[in-house]
């Protein structure tokens, strides 16, 4: 590297989840799970991170209520509407929520992120999932929720529709000629005119070009279907890995698959969970992942380990070896649709646990990655991941909420800025910024609106 070429520097989200990402975060004296639907909570949480320099604060979703409510804090704020409130309260740090290509329409989906790119003077992104909730599909007036196959195809038909309506408008649409009377020049403003099997969108859009031109695409499937999607249109991708060789092969795929669209491959960010316990001492961080751990309710966890198996599992001795036979048929990481499965056959194979390890295990980050260790050690493995090409930052996932998030911006990413691997303050004003990401052109492939 030159040294007139900028050094590569980590990108770090705040992924947050409502008390925590640990199960038991709500039962745990250090979460706040009773604030989990005020939205000045969120904003006080979005400000600690971009006190940090963090380049975005992160929400899953789905449009269902997902998870065993009797036994956990699983209902959570709308995140686009929250994200609006947290953009009045924050200045620089990014904004990512979770929408479907399932259960939205190409137009108002992409007005509500264009409306939080305005609002937020360009800090938005859209985390593209096509929804694996099978629940959700009775809240939208369905019998069955679609295959796989083809909630991808629709997806891609979907984003597609998406990207023209935000490229309706040429980025000079807007004249404001007071004296003439012309607000805006009607030649700029295009009907995109999308007519596929899933989607229909006539088009032009309402409003003038994001900020950033489009918000960052962020996607998070590992399916073939979803490295192929991701290839083709993720700015940013957040995944599950374990180990260090898994992450890489995900890392180097990806970063070909982009190539083969004729994509820079340092224009797709991977990104992968990592949910830390923070002490001043490893036995003490260990101690504390016990603490929670000793929380959990095995009921809550056999619940979420049978939607990742698809099989019954209450009739299993908590104290027993974990059968190998439940996880069978996952297959390789690399070649199978069920990629989240196979994060847990991996961990059966190598670690043989109980079945209470085995919740114990994925009670922390479902099956992201946890680690429990010194602001020193946690640093370490982030700087590892990042220098090794098996990630380009990581979704910080603190296993409870508030202190979990502010013990690692306030001793872990002082060790990454005395390391030059981070920031030590925004260069940038928009989320596109943060992740060294350019503005893409606009792309106008229809004719004009009528003046």
């Amino acid at each position: 590297m030159s040294d007139r070429e900028p050094r590569r520097q980590l990108s770090l989200n705040a992924f947050i989840y409502p008390a925590g990402h640990h199960e038991a975060a709500w039962r745990h004296p250090a979460s706040a799970a009773e604030r989990i639907y005020d939205a000045s909570y969120y904003q006080e949480i979005a400000r600690t991170a971009e006190a940090a320099t963090l380049d975005a604060v992160f929400f899953a979703d789905g449009p269902a209520l997902q998870g065993d409510v009797a036994h956990n804090a699983v209902g959570r704020l709308e995140p686009i509407t929250l994200l609006t409130a947290i953009a009045a309260a924050t200045e620089r740090i990014g904004l990512i929520a979770t929408a479907s290509t399932t259960y939205y329409e190409p137009y108002n989906l992409a007005r509500l992120f264009g409306s939080l790119d305005h609002i937020s003077g360009g800090r938005a992104g859209w985390n593209i999932v096509t929804t694996g909730n099978d629940a959700a599909a009775a809240n939208f007036g369905l019998d069955a929720h679609p295959p796989h196959a083809e909630r991808y195809a629709r997806a891609r038909e979907f984003v597609d529709a998406v990207i023209a309506l935000w490229d309706s408008w040429e980025d000079d649409a807007v004249v404001l000629d007071r004296e003439a009377g012309i607000y805006a020049d009607a030649s700029k403003i295009h009907e995109i005119g999308h007519a596929g099997e899933y989607v229909r969108v006539r088009g032009p859009f309402n409003q003038p070009r994001p900020p950033q031109g489009h918000p960052v695409l962020v996607q998070a499937g590992a399916s073939n279907e979803g490295r192929a999607f991701a290839g083709r249109y993720a700015e940013a991708i957040f995944t599950a890995h374990q180990r260090l060789a898994d992450a890489q092969a995900f890392y180097a795929d990806i970063k070909a698959r982009a190539a083969s669209f004729g994509r820079r491959p340092e224009d797709v960010k991977i990104l992968p969970g990592i949910s830390p316990f923070i002490a001043g001492t490893e036995t003490a961080a260990r101690a504390l992942e016990r603490e929670f751990n000793e929380l959990t309710v095995p009921a809550y966890g056999l619940l979420q380990l049978e939607r990742i198996t698809g099989a019954s599992l209450n009739h299993l001795d908590l104290d027993a070896p974990v059968p190998p036979a439940l996880f069978g048929g996952a297959g390789d990481v690399t070649d199978n649709g069920r990629s989240r499965l196979q994060v847990v056959a991996g961990i059966v194979e190598r670690e043989r646990p109980t079945v209470r390890g085995l919740l114990h295990r994925l009670a922390g980050a479902r099956g992201h990655r946890v680690f429990a260790g010194t602001p020193e050690q946690v640093a370490d493995t982030i700087e590892e991941w990042f220098r090794s090409n098996a990630a380009d930052g990581f979704n910080v996932m603190p296993p409870y909420y508030p202190g979990g998030l502010t013990i690692f911006a306030e001793a872990v990413v002082p060790i990454l800025r005395h390391r030059g691997l981070f920031r030590t303050e925004y260069t940038g004003h928009t989320l596109r910024d943060h992740f060294g990401l350019p503005r893409p052109a606009g792309r106008i492939t229809a004719p004009a609106v009528s003046a």
